[in-house]
């Protein structure tokens, strides 16, 4: 009877890990490298929260959340993909780079509110909007349910339901259950009326395309475009111009 206690003691210990353990081992992958790039840091009283590409008296300032891999400094090709007119700010997620903390979609839409009001109180009555890419799609669109959401928003090679594409490369697992983190773009948009534009990329092995498609489609408003490359292709081609 002992033995059978005991079984069941650490298969809950297994369980209520297993959240953490699955989105450590497939969703998360940070880098900890030093900056090597022409972006600059962006500190909050203090805290590095991200890098940034200012501009002088922008016409619009942009917020970007980066994918699930490496840190936001090494996001600088977002530059060629904007005018000359506009600010762009890359959001470091925590445990990312050399932030502290660790990633969950708590924390990181924690950071997307923090960083969103910093950028409302540096540049007062600019407009700012928001570009998630891949992961970055998530915590894009949390931003786009809030009460005072931003004023446009640029979803690259996204996903319309994280655990759908979970359950698309983990069939044996019941993902649904194990997973922590869950961010559903399908909801978060549901009651958003600013401008989207979504990009979607035809050979994309990781974020397979039907799920910008359907996430498109539940969009009215959405200008939707596919791009022929794979998932992590679509930088410095010129696939992607925002705001023109």
């Amino acid at each position: 009877m002992r033995s059978v206690v005991v079984v069941v003691f650490f298969l809950g210990i297994a369980v209520n890990r297993l959240p953490a353990m699955l989105e450590g081992t497939f969703l998360y992958f940070p880098t900890h490298t030093a900056a090597r790039s022409a972006l600059q840091e962006w500190r909050v009283g203090g805290k590095l929260i991200g890098y940034s590409s200012p501009v002088t008296a922008p016409r619009m300032v942009w917020l970007m959340f980066h994918g699930n891999a490496g840190q936001a400094s090494d996001r600088g090709y977002i530059r060629e993909s904007l005018p000359e007119t506009d600010g762009v700010f890359i959001v470091e997620y925590p445990g990312y780079g050399q932030r502290e903390g660790s990633p969950s979609m708590k924390s990181i839409n924690a950071a997307a509110v923090e960083a969103f009001a910093a950028l409302g109180t540096l540049y007062p009555g600019v407009a700012i909007g928001v570009i998630g890419e891949s992961l970055g799609s998530g915590p894009a669109s949390y931003l786009c349910s809030l009460a005072n959401p931003p004023a446009r928003l640029v979803l690259i090679v996204p996903f319309d339901n994280l655990v759908s594409v979970a359950k698309e490369h983990m069939p044996f697992l019941p993902v649904g259950i194990l997973m922590r983190d869950k961010w559903d773009n399908v909801a978060a948009l549901s009651k958003y009326l600013g401008p989207v534009e979504i990009y979607g990329a035809l050979q994309d092995t990781i974020i397979p395309v039907h799920h910008a498609r359907t996430l498109a489609r539940s969009l009215p408003q959405a200008v939707y475009r596919e791009m022929d490359c794979g998932h992590n292709d679509w930088s410095g081609r010129g696939f992607v111009k925002i705001g023109e």
